[in-house]
């Protein structure tokens, strides 16, 4: 198979493009840059901004593909024009959403491929929805071979996925709590990168998947607490001490948390994989919270310079943690 990343140098997308060049998929990514990560061996690189049509027309110029993948289309600028352009090169155009366009709450779990989508706040989900729009309808009217994919929580060993990141770590570490948003006890969703790749491949040429939206989710729910626990385990901390604060108190000590907390963190988001099931038959997820966060922390005790605490943030959880 011949597949177009337009990017895909970024966690999941190098992660992706690794997982199809060893399946020997040939893989070409389209970057504007030198990638951020090392491409893998066996990916050709272009270099040209694929958000530019003309650009993006001329480094295509006579190839045909069996999928194209779009993983930097985040607002319906980004994918003007691609239905007629990828309409008449390609046998399926895969756009990489977010399983952040559910509605908040969620009226019924666990989450569908149907489950309502609405996010009329938060902007990274209601213009990814924007994008969906525009494509179904592109699908519907233009014959565009489209796959919708929603990917959802993922993280590699680079990332600490929370939202303090280090400043948590290096609290428990100096024995100083760490704020968790609620009660602690909403359940949430993550997956390892490598385990979305392993997912997301097999739906590349997949004709099933023509016409489909796919949340491309690991089945592992954890509540807050967990997360937390499971990584202040991986880093040795014996006795990690948690405050809990509701979500609109956060936010106003923090207000770079607001949104996200009011709009996404606070739900539970527990979702159903049969779709995947059927489409990818035998996928499970191989990569456990416990053992990620275990290489999650490897790799940052590793770095020549560890990172820093996050100034402000360190003091709004002081706060935080001294109110009564």
């Amino acid at each position: 198979m011949k597949v177009l990343f337009l990017g895909g140098a970024g966690m999941i997308g190098s992660a992706a493009a690794r997982e199809a060049a060893a399946r020997g998929i040939e893989v070409t990514a389209v970057t504007r840059s030198e990638p951020r990560r090392s491409l893998a061996p066996g990916v050709r690189h272009v270099a040209a901004d694929a958000r530019d049509l003309d650009a993006l027309r001329a480094a295509v110029d006579g190839e045909q593909y069996d999928a194209v993948v779009n993983w930097i289309g985040f607002t319906p600028r980004d994918i003007a024009g691609h239905a007629e352009l990828f309409g008449a090169i390609a046998r399926q155009y895969v756009f990489i959403s977010t399983c952040s366009v559910y509605a908040r709450p969620v009226p019924l779990l666990p989450i569908t491929e149907s489950s309502p989508v609405s996010q009329p706040h938060f902007g990274y989900a209601r213009d990814k929805i924007a994008c969906e729009v525009e494509l179904e309808r592109a699908y519907r009217e233009e014959g565009l071979p489209l796959t919708i994919v929603r990917p959802f929580h993922t993280y590699d060993r680079t990332v600490i996925p929370v939202l303090p990141g280090w400043t948590a770590i290096d609290r428990w570490r100096s024995g100083e709590p760490v704020v968790v948003h609620g009660d602690g006890t909403s359940l949430w969703t993550l997956m390892h990168s490598s385990d979305f790749a392993r997912a997301f491949v097999p739906l590349l040429g997949e004709s099933r998947a023509i016409g489909e939206t796919v949340n491309v989710v690991s089945g592992e729910a954890l509540t807050w607490d967990q997360i937390h626990l499971t990584l202040a385990t991986a880093a040795g901390v014996r006795d990690p001490k948690l405050v809990h604060r509701s979500s609109e108190t956060i936010g106003a000590v923090y207000p770079g948390w607001a949104d996200v907390l009011d709009h996404d963190f606070r739900h539970t988001m527990l979702f159903d994989t049969s779709k995947l099931q059927r489409l990818v038959p035998g996928f499970a997820p191989q990569m456990s919270f416990a053992q990620g966060a275990r290489e999650v922390m490897a790799y940052h005790d590793a770095l020549p310079e560890r990172p820093e605490r996050n100034a402000e943030l360190d003091a709004a959880f002081t706060r935080l943690v001294q109110l009564t």
